[in-house]
């Protein structure tokens, strides 16, 4: 059985996408429990990361008024649109992360995709791949 990994104040600061001074704060305020690792530097359980991340998520609002069964919604704004003739693809940035879909170009057209719109990325997919650090289990 792995142990649940643990991490240093600038690791998960770049997990949670801040900076390692708002991760030292919420350490002092409480907020993020940390404990001495064996060479008694300060680090946070993983699993308690894990947690904190998901309680203290917060996206964009959602723009659109849709009720949908697909669960992968990403608000972002779009940052590069590449079109031919029948095809094109949207790059977007949703916090930190950049979606790209490939679409028609009639879709871009009909949905007013340019630089700087905001828009909603919805993924619903059969299979979703996920990896981690370091290899064999």
């Amino acid at each position: 059985m792995r142990s649940v990994p643990q991490f240093r104040i600038a690791e998960a600061a770049r997990l949670l996408g801040v900076s390692d001074d708002t991760v030292r704060r919420w350490v002092d305020a409480g907020t993020l429990p940390v404990q001495p690792d064996a060479s008694n530097r300060k680090v946070i359980d993983g699993a308690a990361l894990a947690a904190f991340a998901r309680e203290h998520a917060h996206a964009a609002p959602d723009p659109s008024d849709v009720r949908t069964s697909a669960r992968n919604r990403f608000v972002g704004l779009v940052t590069s649109v590449i079109t031919d003739r029948v095809m094109a693809q949207v790059e977007m940035q949703c916090g930190p992360h950049r979606v790209v879909s490939l679409m028609s170009s009639e879709a871009v057209r009909q949905l007013g995709l340019e630089p700087g719109v905001l828009a909603v990325a919805v993924v619903k997919s059969t299979t979703v791949v996920v990896e981690t650090p370091g290899g064999s289990s």
